[in-house]
């Protein structure tokens, strides 16, 4: 049977929609986002002109890392609920026994988390931008817009969010409970979100060809990470929430 995105998009509707009568996903997909904006906003509006560069960009940074904090977080939580969700509510053995290919179940509720995730996370990097550009002390808005700090957030933010969405499926697929699996897929994102704190804050200095270089290496984990996802994947053992 041949790969097919007929059936990979009827999925990723199908979870889209599951995420929409779920109160717990639509209050983090609401939330979240909102929390992240308005906290970076008050730090910047805050951040005075006349303080000193280093201490500026420390700012400026811890800032821009708020909003990383949504692809860190989001993704995990959604695609946490992905198989266990399922299974609780009954759902899972219908789609299991339909004619799907494994990759193709995979990738559908890796979309189904990422393309909102994305959407969110860029809408409230250029609210945030947006109002720096418009409001903020034009010295704080140069240390914005200079540097690797936007660099950083257009890379990053869709390599951590697939980074997230593998690490939750994976829990997802190896728990029996929703909350449980929620709590341990925010855990395996934080090692990540660590090091861009670092980068973020400039404990680390990076550069833009760095950069790039650090989200090639993300993005071959996170290669790594769906084929280790692929692999685990059996069907049987799914449906049942033991070991095969």
């Amino acid at each position: 049977m041949s790969f097919s995105w007929t059936r990979v998009r009827a999925i990723a509707v199908k979870e889209l929609r599951d995420y929409r009568r779920n109160r717990f996903v639509i209050g983090t997909m609401t939330v979240l986002p909102l929390l992240f904006i308005i906290l970076p906003l008050i730090q910047v509006f805050h951040t005075y002109a006349h303080v000193h560069s280093s201490n500026l960009n420390l700012h400026v940074g811890a800032s821009m890392l708020y909003m990383l904090v949504i692809p860190a977080f989001m993704p995990s939580t959604l695609s946490a609920y992905s198989v266990v969700g399922e299974r609780e509510q009954g759902t899972l053995e219908p789609v299991l026994i339909t004619p799907i290919r494994r990759e193709e179940l995979l990738i559908a509720k890796a979309l189904a988390a990422f393309v909102p995730t994305l959407g969110i996370a860029y809408l409230v990097f250029g609210i945030f931008l947006a109002a720096a550009a418009f409001f903020a002390n034009p010295v704080i808005a140069s240390a914005i817009f200079s540097g690797t700090h936007v660099l950083l957030q257009l890379l990053f933010t869709p390599l951590l969010a697939g980074w997230g969405i593998w690490v939750g499926i994976a829990v997802s697929a190896r728990s029996t409970d929703v909350r449980s699996a929620q709590q341990l897929s925010v855990l395996g994102t934080l090692p990540l979100l660590a090091i861009l704190a670092l980068i973020s804050l400039n404990v680390i200095a990076v550069s833009a060809g760095l950069a790039v270089g650090l989200a090639a290496v993300l993005l071959a984990i996170d290669l790594l990470a769906w084929r280790a996802v692929a692999a685990m994947f059996d069907r049987e053992r799914l449906i049942t929430g033991r070991s095969a």
